[in-house]
């Protein structure tokens, strides 16, 4: 059976970012790094594909606003993008 995970992407520094948190291991999590542009739909599923995962069928990415700095009405927006994966059997997660 394959494992279930959330993928998430965000933005830091200009870039989008996409990882798969993994919860109670000290292994690093799976990560990939986008270029400037916001990624396609396409490119996150290619992203997630290297990674050794894919989006649970029926999944759709969720976004949410979160603050820079928290409790600060003017910190900047933070956009951070959620969708439930699986890992493709074999994958070493």
């Amino acid at each position: 059976m394959n494992r279930r995970f959330t993928a998430q992407m965000s933005m830091r520094a200009g870039r989008w970012r996409l990882y798969v948190v993994l919860f109670n291991t000290t292994e690093r999590w799976p990560e990939h790094r986008f270029g400037r542009s916001v990624p396609t739909f396409t490119d996150r599923t290619d992203a997630l594909s290297v990674l050794g995962f894919e989006p649970v069928p029926g999944a759709v990415w969720e976004w949410t606003e979160d603050s820079e700095t928290p409790d600060d009405p003017a910190s900047p927006v933070v956009l951070i993008a959620a969708i439930r994966v699986r890992s493709w059997s074999g994958a070493s997660v």
